[in-house]
C-alpha cells in the first residue's frame, strides 16, 4: 500500500512539473503561409508579434517554400540592415521550421530570400523572462488623467495562482483526489 501511495504521488509530481515546463508551439503569423513579404505594413508579422507573449521555451513554428525561400537568425544590427551575410542560424527545411525560443530578450528572424526582409519580410520577436511567466496580461501604459475617475466596485475574480489557463489546475486536482482516493482505503 505504501508503494502505490508514493507512485500516485510521484507521478502527480512529474504531471506537474512537466507541464509547467513545457512551452507551446506557435504557428509564425497564426497561419500556413504567413512567412511571405506583407502586403501593407499593418500586414506585418511585426504587428502580429506584439499581440503575443512569447515565453521561454516556446517554439516559432515557420512554414514556407523551403525552394524559395529560407528564415535567418540574426542579430539586431543585421535585422536593421537587411543583411543576411552573418547570420546566427539559417533554417532552410521550408515547411516546418521550428525554432526554440531559448532565453528571455529579443529574437531576430529575416527572410534569405534576395530582397525580401527589405520589403517587409521579417520578425522580431520579445521573450518574456521567467520572472514573468504568470502573469496573464502585461501593464498597460495610460497617462493620468487629469481628474481621478471614480473607482470601480469591487470584481470577485478566481485566484489568478490557481487558474490555469489549460486545465493543468483541473488535471492536477483530480490526480491528488485519486491520491487520496487510494491512500485513505
Amino acid at each position: 500500500m505504501a508503494f502505490l501511495r508514493t507512485l500516485v504521488w510521484f507521478s502527480a509530481l512529474a504531471f506537474v512539473l512537466f507541464r509547467v515546463g513545457e512551452g507551446k508551439d506557435i504557428l509564425v503569423g497564426g497561419s500556413e503561409d504567413a512567412w511571405k513579404i506583407p502586403k501593407n505594413a499593418s500586414d506585418s508579422l511585426n504587428q502580429w508579434a506584439r499581440k503575443h507573449r512569447f515565453k521561454v521555451g516556446d517554439f516559432l513554428i515557420f512554414k514556407y517554400n523551403g525552394k524559395a525561400d529560407s528564415v535567418l537568425q540574426v542579430t539586431e544590427e543585421n535585422y536593421e540592415s537587411c543583411s543576411t551575410s552573418k547570420p546566427i542560424k539559417e533554417y532552410k527545411d521550408g515547411n516546418n521550421t521550428k525554432v526554440k525560443l531559448n532565453k528571455s530578450g529579443p529574437f531576430y528572424f529575416i527572410s534569405g530570400a534576395d530582397g525580401h526582409c527589405q520589403k517587409g519580410q521579417k520578425l522580431e520577436v520579445t521573450v518574456i523572462s521567467e520572472k514573468h511567466r504568470h502573469h496573464d496580461n502585461p501593464p498597460a501604459f495610460s497617462p493620468k488623467p487629469a481628474i481621478a475617475p471614480a473607482p470601480e466596485p469591487a470584481k470577485t475574480s478566481p485566484n489568478k495562482a490557481l487558474a490555469y489557463k489549460d486545465g493543468t489546475f483541473l488535471a492536477l486536482a483530480s490526480l491528488l483526489g485519486l491520491a487520496f482516493a487510494f491512500t485513505s482505503v
